[in-house]
């Protein structure tokens, strides 16, 4: 018989045993995580394809416009290019949108009898055909709390705002998506509304002013931050007229995501969901929105195929059509899983929308940080230049929107673009040599690392939300205002 000392003893060693397994264990998968992190560095730096692929499609197909010629060939090139890189299980899914293409617009600004033309681009999803005329009125930055102070003042005008918040805006202030903005002009009577943005040298940009893809009842259109400004002091001086004559094609049309899937090996029904939107607006070929995001994605495809990686999940490599028209496309591909009863299926998803030379991981869940920094810490170990460092938080306005929104936990990797890029959000000047092929390189290589992290977890710390949870979610972000604005919040 054991007395109570040998007894203790005996308790200590299986426990120290057990602690010594379990840090064997632990420093075992982070070796296993390096290990196939080296591959994945050295296959990337030798042989990705993203730059050149980017290069490619832009000299063959240029923009790559939801619905249109341009964006059926964006298409079928992104599904060749996966069924050349040996994906056999590559498939389309098809699906209709509103779709919306510009024609023709004429904007006049002045006094009666004295109306000057000033140059402007229409926004998507406004109306086929509008005429408008009125006084143009100072909505300063076009959010509710400036027509509340005049509730009558856009009633039956044409409003003028910013489109990012203007200098000596309120501390606190927080600016709106110009489709809400658009909305607002609606909700408070106004005949049309006209954004300017705050990228100097005349650019013009644009995006859709309805997150929801119907078309609006008023014309909506950009002007350039200089002309923005002289109108605003125009205004300040004295009455001023607007007159717009706008004619866009819309309809229903088709368009097609491209779905390249690698079957789990162990958990064939759990699945990681990687996306990011092919296509782009048309006044430019979208070379950083989203060409860099897609182009990485397929490379990130090519890469597993490349190494023959058989990930314990299932993954879906997912190019996404509609995104710019109101993340038709992934809401297209939620729905279908919906109809399909295999939403449980998705253990998250991870969006890439304009990321670039990435340093961090993000997501949306706090519960997301031990697992996500335990990749990072393996990312950083292959290459110190990533900093394998984690934030959580909620946004909106991109394709994980629709998935975040039935509960999915969703993220993917931080960097940055430089202000050059940024200036040409969504403008005319978006073209390829704002692409640096390093930085693409970057990240393909570090969002490759994260999804076989994802895909090869024993665990995935963290589970689809219920709805509770979700709103909860919104409203720790500062986000249910956007979502009303949208026709998304459903919690009343």
């Amino acid at each position: 018989m054991l007395n109570g000392y040998t007894m203790k003893k005996y308790g200590f060693l299986l426990l120290f045993s057990y602690l010594l397994c379990c840090q064997r264990l632990a420093a075992q998968q982070q070796f296993d995580l390096e290990t196939v992190f080296r591959q994945i560095n050295a296959e990337v730096l030798s042989h990705s394809e993203a730059y050149t692929r980017l290069g490619e499609s832009i000299q063959q197909i240029g923009h790559r416009l939801t619905g249109s010629p341009n964006g059926s060939k964006a298409e079928q090139y992104a599904f060749d290019l996966l069924k050349a890189y040996g994906f056999e299980d590559v498939a389309f899914q098809p699906f209709t949108v509103n779709g919306w293409a510009r024609e023709s617009l004429d904007l006049r600004i002045g006094s009666s009898g004295n109306m000057q033309p000033v140059k402007a681009v229409a926004l998507a999803s406004t109306p086929a055909s509008a005429s408008a005329a009125g006084e143009l009125v100072d909505m300063g930055n076009g959010l509710e709390s400036d027509y509340t102070a005049n509730p009558d003042k856009a009633k039956g005008k044409i409003v003028l705002a910013a489109l990012n918040l203007l200098p000596g805006s309120p501390e606190g202030a927080k600016n709106l998506h110009r489709s809400a903005k658009a909305a607002l002009a609606i909700k408070y009577g106004a005949k049309g509304i006209i954004l300017f943005n705050s990228v100097a040298g005349g650019t013009l940009l644009t995006g859709t002013a309805s997150i929801t893809g119907d078309l609006l009842t008023i014309p909506a259109l950009c002007v350039g931050l200089e002309d923005g400004n002289m109108l605003k002091s125009r205004i300040a001086e004295g009455k001023q007229e607007a007159a717009i004559e706008m004619k866009n094609k819309a309809g229903k049309m088709q368009a097609r995501n491209v779905v390249a899937r690698i079957t789990g090996s162990e958990y064939p029904n759990e699945k990681i969901v990687v996306g990011g939107h092919l296509d782009s607006w048309d006044l430019s070929p979208g070379a950083v929105d989203n060409g860099l995001g897609a182009f990485s994605v397929i490379d990130m495809a090519r890469t597993f195929k490349a190494l023959g990686i058989k990930p314990k999940r299932t993954i879906e490599f997912v190019l996404f059509m509609g995104e710019e028209q109101g993340l038709l496309g992934s809401k297209a591909y939620v729905q279908h899983a919906v109809s399909a009863g295999s939403l449980d299926q998705i253990r998250f998803m991870l969006n890439f929308d304009m990321t670039n030379d990435p340093k961090s991981y993000h997501a949306t869940l706090e519960g997301s940080r031990t697992l996500f920094e335990e990749i990072g810490r393996s990312a950083s170990m292959v290459d110190t230049t990533f900093k394998g460092t984690f934030a959580a938080s909620a946004g909106l306005y991109s394709d994980h929107q629709p998935f975040m929104l039935q509960g999915i936990p969703t993220g993917g990797a931080g960097g940055a673009l430089s202000r050059e890029a940024l200036n040409c959000y969504h403008a005319d000047c978006d073209i390829f040599a704002l692409i640096n092929e390093q930085q693409m390189r970057n990240t393909v290589r570090f969002s490759s690392m994260l999804i076989y992290g994802l895909a090869n977890a024993d665990a995935i710390p963290v589970k689809r939300m219920s709805d509770t949870d979700i709103k909860q979610l919104m409203l720790d972000n500062n986000l249910e205002e956007s979502l009303r604005l949208g026709g998304d919040w459903r919690w009343d």
